[in-house]
């Protein structure tokens, strides 16, 4: 029941950078209680009235004037916030269309957008909360400090609305887009895999030939793997001495009633043992950048499809993404692969898992580009060009890959293209297999 609980805090934590809900309403809440608590102990202390200077608020014994000016920054605030959600569902419905539906999710996360509507619907709030102190009965009482705040608020609003509009002009262009998604599926990179690149002995063990699973736990929901707790599952397989295997790796879809793991001498389990192995299992109806790398280089790839598709037609677009992707994967084959094989102390094995590679990652990245640029001479020379890239910061196996890949692009080009053409791209594809060669 802990276990599955912190996954839960997790997942409302990871939800929490991500929508318009849980960060401007904390916000907004945060704000409406200082209004609240501000015009209490302004009428418990009135000596906090007398910090304000006069000629800031010279109508101290008359709370209509607070009244007024309370009312009426709260009015002109929601009128403001209702044209910021008009900005927000016009960018989201734009860039969906135009670019991919995936990247909404980068929309959502947007910090900018979240303080914007936060401090928005918390300057209203705060507004609201301390209107009722502005009273003529019994006793009048103006809260001149709350309102000097309030008109500070209203002040910073305008400043952020401008900036806010700056941003959402920026935020809108494709190549401030496909940066930002390559930005976040770096950082899942070097979460997932925080060491460099080296040669490791514990990585060359395997399983035991005599070892069997005998049991499979069925998934109960539908849904993508979102996030796997490898602590969990290792603790659970240390403490009844089993191995498990998981069968589905991040971001693969599971529907309910399909084997999630396979589990060796399941008998050892307790009662509440399978539950506690599916509970470390975030399922979802959609994919995130939790653990999740290819997630992120699909959504560059969906813009670059787009972009060299014929009814767009717009190759710079597709040439950004191809070098976004270069970045991506350069990252990648730098760094050291998680753990497929999770180890007892005494070096048993408990935990078999499967995490995307480096070929597959570039099958995600590019093969689909390549066959749907054969004709385009810009975004295929541009990947000769990435492939150049990575071949540069990888091994000799990587570089025999990537000439290979090289190849496969050339003869797809050739077979609609001209040989004038085809004449840089094969000085480039030279320069790969010289590469390979020297490796």
């Amino acid at each position: 029941m802990k276990e599955r609980l912190l996954l839960l805090i997790r997942r409302a934590i990871y939800n929490s950078r991500g929508g318009f809900l849980v960060r401007p309403l904390l916000i907004a809440l945060a704000l409406g209680c200082a209004g609240a608590l501000l015009s209490w102990a302004e009428e418990t202390a009135p000596a906090m009235s007398a910090w304000v200077p006069a000629i800031l608020f010279p109508s101290r014994a008359d709370p209509q004037v607070a009244q007024v000016i309370l009312a009426g920054i709260a009015g002109s605030i929601m009128t403001v916030v209702s044209i910021v959600f008009a900005i927000l569902l016009m960018t989201l419905t734009l860039a969906s269309m135009q670019f991919s539906p995936r990247i909404i999710l980068s929309f959502t996360r947007d910090r900018v957008t979240q303080w914007t509507l936060g401090i928005f619907l918390g300057t209203f709030l705060y507004c609201v909360a301390a209107l009722p102190a502005a009273r003529a009965l019994p006793t009048p009482f103006a809260p001149v400090a709350t309102v000097l705040g309030a008109v500070v608020l209203s002040l910073a609003c305008v400043c952020w609305l401008l900036y806010f509009i700056h941003h959402i002009s920026r935020a809108i262009s494709v190549n401030y887009i496909v940066d930002k998604i390559a930005s976040e599926t770096e950082t899942v990179i070097d979460q997932m895999m925080p060491l460099p690149r080296r040669a490791s002995s514990l990585r060359n063990r395997t399983l035991p030939p005599d070892l069997t699973f005998e049991t499979t736990l069925t998934s109960t929901d539908s849904g993508y793997i979102r996030f796997i707790d490898l602590t969990r599952l290792l603790d659970v397989a240390k403490n009844h001495r089993v191995c498990i295997h998981v069968l589905r790796r991040v971001g693969q879809f599971v529907p309910a009633g399909v084997p999630l793991m396979a589990v060796s001498k399941a008998e050892r389990l307790p009662s509440g043992g399978s539950t506690a192995l599916l509970d470390a299992f975030d399922l979802g109806p959609s994919r995130t950048l939790q653990q999740d790398v290819e997630f992120g280089v699909l959504q560059i790839v969906d813009i670059a499809l787009r972009a060299i598709s014929p009814a767009v037609n717009d190759p710079s677009t597709a040439i950004s993404c191809v070098d976004q992707l270069s970045r991506i994967l350069i990252r990648f084959a730098a760094r050291e692969p998680p753990d497929a094989l999770l180890f007892d102390l005494p070096g048993v094995p408990r935990v078999m898992i499967a995490w995307i590679d480096l070929e597959k990652l570039m099958d995600t990245a590019f093969e689909q580009i390549r066959l749907y640029s054969q004709g385009d001479v810009a975004v295929s020379l541009r990947l000769l060009r990435a492939l150049g890239d990575i071949a540069a910061a990888g091994d000799a196996a990587l570089r025999r890959e990537l000439a290979e890949r090289g190849r496969r692009i050339v003869a797809g080009c050739a077979a609609r293209l001209g040989e004038p053409e085809l004449a840089e791209m094969k000085a480039r594809l030279r320069a790969l297999e010289s590469g390979a060669r020297t490796a």
